[in-house]
């Protein structure tokens, strides 16, 4: 059979070789220069990774990043130059799928663990795949001294996904949350400190998180002044009684530990002392109270 000349003309029209920036398209590594790889990918010259689009990360010895023969995606970065050269990219695929990824897992408040890599004045910035990251300081567990952060492994959720901006926000305080949320349970006794205060009650913290312990909650009698009870960071230990997963609420008590009405206003301290154990009829107790 013989191969014309317009036969020819046809092939190369069954294949199209206008090859556009921000597709992707398989290709295999032919050979390694200087400053990037040669990769076959089916056009009339063979195309071009540079170096630092290479990885994610710094690319140092190419020949073991990407090894002769062996087969990639790659996004294309420039299109066909006057020698029908392709300028690729593995780095800004791998950039546009981990975005993607991470937006997925905002949508399901997946938390993820991040590398503290350094500071500036409003948080700590994190390493997330590759991805540069900011926790800011309000949304940090311990935000007293952010330099002993470097170095160290954050749980963290999602504040901000937007890959248009290049932003990426997060917050240890969501994750902390949401790992309490998930291990407490109502009857669960907690030891916490006193945050805030409001004419609706007081603000509990605990384990990283904050529980809310309404002014009807304090004791089985009429509490008139909040101050007179409670103060700034006063310890407390208080029974877990609701649990809202959907508006990350938690509701504490500490009237369904009182021997008898108005305990926890005039002996706070025997309260406490004994909660451990009242805590065991905590079931019974609230109830008789739900009654």
């Amino acid at each position: 059979m013989t191969f014309s000349t317009d036969d020819f003309a046809r092939a190369l029209a069954a294949h199209d070789y206008n090859f556009q920036a921000g597709s992707v398209v398989k290709g295999t590594v032919i050979g390694h220069g200087s400053e990037g790889a040669y990769v076959e990918i089916g056009g009339k010259s063979d195309a071009f990774v540079p170096l630092k689009e290479a990885s994610l990360g710094k690319a140092e010895a190419l020949e073991e990043l990407l090894p002769l023969q062996s087969e990639w995606e790659f996004m294309i970065i420039r299109e066909q130059d006057n020698e029908g050269r392709v300028l690729l990219s593995i780095r800004r695929l791998l950039v546009q799928q981990l975005w993607e990824k991470l937006t997925q897992q905002q949508s399901d408040g997946i938390l993820i663990s991040t590398r503290v890599t350094g500071i500036n004045k409003g948080g700590v910035i994190v390493d997330v795949e590759g991805l540069r990251g900011f926790v800011p300081r309000s949304h940090l567990s311990h935000p007293e001294d952010l330099e002993a952060l470097v170095g160290t492994t954050l749980t963290v959720g999602f504040l901000e996904v937007d890959p248009e901006r290049n932003k990426l926000v997060l917050s240890a305080k969501i994750a902390a949350r949401s790992q309490a949320m998930g291990q407490l349970e109502v009857g669960q006794l907690v030891t916490g400190t006193v945050v805030s205060l409001k004419p609706y009650g007081a603000f509990v913290e605990f384990e990283g998180v904050t529980g809310l312990l309404h002014v009807n909650q304090i004791s089985k009698n009429y509490v008139d002044s909040l101050p007179n009870v409670l103060k700034l960071d006063q310890p407390l230990k208080a029974i877990v009684v609701a649990l809202d997963a959907e508006r990350n609420r938690i509701s504490l008590s500490t009237k369904v530990l009182e021997k008898y009405p108005g305990e926890m206003i005039k002996e706070p301290d025997v309260l406490f002392a004994e909660a451990e154990d009242r805590s065991q009829n905590v079931e019974k107790m609230l109830s008789e109270s739900d009654a």
